[in-house]
């Protein structure tokens, strides 16, 4: 069995893409997803399946949530060094007297080079920083992910895929619940 963990975007927020986390994972677990769980409303989801291609995972999810609930929700599947790799590459994590609250990962569907960063035009969204890490963007904002136009919409715009981000709280309790599963 592999464990995997499916980030889905856009469902939940202000009243759109409706979809109860009970009635998630009933859904998935009737497709044969096994161990279901869900963090909280934002669409964090682990699964276990003998399928180890996370791209399939993530497919058949998206897939299954339109046949079920008819929104289309785009699927980010990312593995425990995912996670683990957001506390030792962010250089961003490594300041001193760093702001945790300011701190942001977008998961993107593809694997990144260093050179997409000129791609995404930091000029255009200054003071907010970001560097990237193969399917990451780590995110500084210099006030808040509700004052910013370098937002998930911006960034899939600019690189031309899919993205979804989530806070450094979320990503902390991600990789926790993770290293729980992976130790059962």
């Amino acid at each position: 069995m592999t464990t995997h963990l499916a980030l889905l975007r856009g469902i939940n927020v202000s009243g759109h893409n409706m979809i109860k986390m009970e009635a998630l994972k009933t859904t998935l677990e009737a497709i044969g997803f096994q161990n279901v769980e869900t963090y909280i409303q934002s669409g964090n989801v682990f699964v276990d399946t003998e399928e180890e291609n996370a791209a399939a995972v993530g497919f058949k999810i998206k897939q299954e949530i339109f046949k079920v609930f008819g929104h289309e929700v785009p699927v980010v599947v990312v593995t425990i060094s995912d996670l683990e790799n957001c506390f030792k590459n962010n250089s961003f994590f490594k300041e001193k007297d760093i702001d945790l609250k300011k701190l942001y990962v977008a998961f993107v569907s593809i694997e990144l080079r260093t050179d997409h960063i000129n791609d995404l035009k930091m000029s255009q969204v200054k003071p907010d920083e970001a560097s990237i890490d193969k399917n990451k963007i780590y995110i500084k904002y210099a006030v808040g992910a509700g004052k910013t136009r370098f937002d998930q919409k911006y960034i899939e715009k600019k690189l031309n895929l899919t993205a979804t981000i989530r806070n450094w709280n979320t990503v902390t309790q991600l990789l926790k619940m993770f290293q729980e599963r992976v130790q059962k």
